[in-house]
Parts: structure tokens; sequence; C-alpha cells
């Protein structure tokens, strides 16, 4: 029986997991020792554990676990996110936040073809697609950096809402491109439909199931499943997504509202004791720290080093034109027709650094390359050289960027040391 194919298959996975994990621990402890995100070093680490390097760690012959630990990492990394976020905060950068996840998407898709286009000779739908997959910012990379490098709240709460709902515009988006590509059937009234139906489905889902939830564990005799909030929490992450998906909308974007309803529960009059918050708190750190880990260093072990190589000038070019034009330009478009949030200049600047990619592309990107589209060996690179250079780059210098622009907020300590001084 031990000697079954399927017990040896087992046996493989829960080493690859004690594997992962104890790499995650000991990068956790130096992320505070070097003083950079932890997410950095997890990915860096990947690359040198995965089969380009050490063939340590090798995910391909667990392609149903990979995809596990994806969807639901990153669908309760930004349930997480959504805790993170204040309504009141929200609701006056709220023009800001569509734009950025709306028109954004599609700015910077469409610079992002040009300026691939002037780097690889293919064609524009190709280039397209490129610009297409790498558009939107992900949610699994830029709120666990948040969670560690304390920011404007006016600032961290935008860009992590715009994480969280420029998913649904980007998933779309190569869609339709993709269709265009392989000769299918193609509609611009249908896509704007489809993202419609998307985004209103994610949003009345994650709201209905948040506060049903909720209610169920609140702190009066209503709430009868309060002793396991924790177990609900991971539920609610869980019915939220598979519901969503089901009836069509965005999973990413209903596991954020249902983030975003237990975040501001005080809003709906719903309240929870202290002793089941802090268990909820600490069973959904944990998994949250034990997500991160899994995430980013699978995603590290998956990179092709041979391929990035390959085309790794005009791949970083193209990365590059990114950081420094496409997302200088998507932020003034989104951003100086917004009146009431009343941006400044450092605020802005901040918003322009920060846009890291990760999982949601990277996953696009595997569509892409199973499907053999052609040109997906160069989408390929250009991908993963976005999430390597913006995660490692732009993620590590969060912190001082925000030093130097005045946005960063002071420790409780640092508060009351300043006080007294």
């Amino acid at each position: 029986m031990e000697t079954s194919i399927h017990a040896i298959a087992c046996n493989k996975l829960l080493i690859l997991f004690a594997t992962i994990a104890i790499t995650g621990i000991i990068c956790s402890k130096g992320s505070e020792l070097i003083n950079i995100p932890d997410v950095v070093l997890f990915l860096i680490v990947g690359i040198f554990l995965g089969p380009s390097v050490l063939k340590i760690i090798d995910i391909t012959q667990f392609q149903l676990e990979n995809q596990l630990i994806l969807t639901f990492g990153s669908a309760f990394i930004l349930y997480l996110g959504g805790k993170e976020v204040s309504l009141k905060v929200l609701k006056d950068v709220k023009i800001s936040v569509f734009l950025l996840s709306t028109l954004g998407v599609i700015i910077t898709s469409f610079l992002m073809a040009k300026i691939i286009g002037l780097n690889f000779q293919i064609s524009f739908m190709t280039c397209l697609l490129a610009g297409s997959i790498i558009a939107s910012t992900d949610p699994a990379t830029i709120v666990p950096i948040f969670n560690q490098v304390k920011i404007d709240e006016k600032v961290k709460q935008t860009v992590i809402s715009e994480s969280a709902l420029n998913d649904a515009t980007g998933a779309i988006l190569t869609v339709a491109v993709l269709s265009i590509i392989m000769g299918g059937h193609f509609s611009v009234e249908e896509n704007i439909y489809n993202l419609c139906i998307m985004i209103i489905v994610g949003i009345i889902v994650g709201l209905i199931t948040g506060l049903v939830l909720l209610f169920l564990v609140n702190d009066s005799p209503q709430g009868i499943f309060k002793d396991y909030t924790p177990i609900i929490s991971i539920l609610s992450v869980i019915i939220a997504y598979e519901l969503s998906t089901y009836l069509g909308g965005s999973g990413y974007m209903s596991c954020f509202i249902v983030g975003l309803v237990t975040g501001n529960k005080q809003n709906f009059k719903l309240w929870l004791s202290q002793k089941h918050y802090d268990a909820d708190c600490s069973v959904a750190e944990t998994l949250g720290t034990i997500c991160r880990m899994c995430i980013f260093i699978i995603l590290g072990s998956q990179v092709q080093l041979d391929v990035l190589f390959k085309y790794f000038v005009p791949s970083l070019i193209s990365v590059l034109g990114l950081i420094f034009i496409v997302r200088p330009l998507c932020i003034l478009a989104c951003t100086l027709v917004d009146r009431k949030a009343k941006w400044n200049k450092n605020q802005l600047i901040f918003m322009m650094w920060v846009r890291e990619t990760g999982v949601i592309p990277a996953a696009l990107c595997g569509i892409i390359t199973s499907m053999k589209v052609p040109g997906s060996e160069i989408i390929s690179s250009i991908v993963f050289m976005t999430i390597l250079i913006t995660l490692i780059l732009q993620g590590s210098t969060t912190k001082l960027v925000a030093k130097k622009l005045g946005l960063l907020e002071m420790e409780e300590e640092e508060r009351e040391e300043a006080t007294v001084n």
C-alpha cells in the first residue's frame, strides 16, 4: 500500500510542502534582518530552488495542487487586502480607483503594445496580448508588502483597491485579444457586457456572502457560529469565489468585497467579541503567511531562465518602458480628473512607482503558453521579466521611496517617542 503510485505521489507532495515551508520561514526571518518585504526573497529563492537551477522544487507534476495554491492563495490574500481598506477613506478616492481599474488597464495595454512592438518583430495583436496580460497589478503581491510597510492610508487603500478591481478588466481584455488572434468571434459590445457582469456579480456576491457569514458569527444571540469564526472566515473566501465564478462574476473581486465587509463591520452594525476577533486575526495572519510562501516560492520556481536569457534585452527595455513611461502616464490620466481626491505630487509619484505584477498575469501567461498561441515564448519572457523586475526592484524599495516622499507612517512607538521629544 505504501509503495503504491498514489502513496508515493502523496509523500512527494508532503516533502515539497515541507521544503517550501522551511524555506519560507528562513526567508521571512531573513527579510526582517535585511528589512525588505518577504515576498521578494520568496521569489528569488524560488528561482534558485526551481528546475532552472538546483531542481529541488518542481511543481510541474502537481498541476492540480499548483492551481489550488494559486487560486485559493490569491483569493485569501485579496480577502486580507479588503479587510485593510476603510470605506470612509475609499469613498473619497472612488473615482480614481474606478478609472485606474478600467481605463488605466486599457491605456497600459495599448501603450505597452507599442513599446513591445518596437523591441520585438511580432504582430501588433501579439504585442497587445502581452500588454493586456501585464496591464493589471496584483493584490497577492501588493497586499503583503503594504502589510509590512506602513504607508499613507489614502495611497495604500487606493493601490490595494485598484489591484483588486483591475483583474476583471485585464482578464476580459486578454480574452478579447486572444479571441481575435485565434480567429474566433469578437464583439466590443459583448466584451463590455461581460466586463460589467463580472464586476456587478462579483460585488453583489461578495456583499451578500460577507454580510450573511458575518451575521452568523457576530456577538449577539443570532451569531450561532461565533465559536467557529476563523473557520467561517476561510469558508467565506471559498464560497464567495466559487459562487461568483459559477454565476459569471469575478471571484477575486467577491473575495475582496467579503474582506471589505468584514473589515468595516461596524458600518453594518455588526461586531465580534474580542476573544473571537483575536482568534480570527491569528488564524488569518498565519494562513496568509503560508499562502504568501507557497505562491511566490512556487512562482519563482516556474521562471524559465533559458527563455528569459534568450529575450533578455528587449524584454528588459519593455519592462523599463512600463515602469518609467506607461505607469506614470496612466496615473496622470486617471487621477488628475478626480478633484475630490485632492492628490498631491508625492502621492502621485509613489503610485507611479508601485505597480507590482505577480500571480494573475503569471496564470494568464500559463494559459497562453498551454494553448501554444503564436509568440507565446516571447510573451512568457515579457511577463516573467515584468514579474521579476517589478517585484524585486519596486517591492524592495517601497519603504525607501515612501520615506523619501514623506508617506511613511510612524509606528506607535515612534510616534510616542516623537511626542516626548
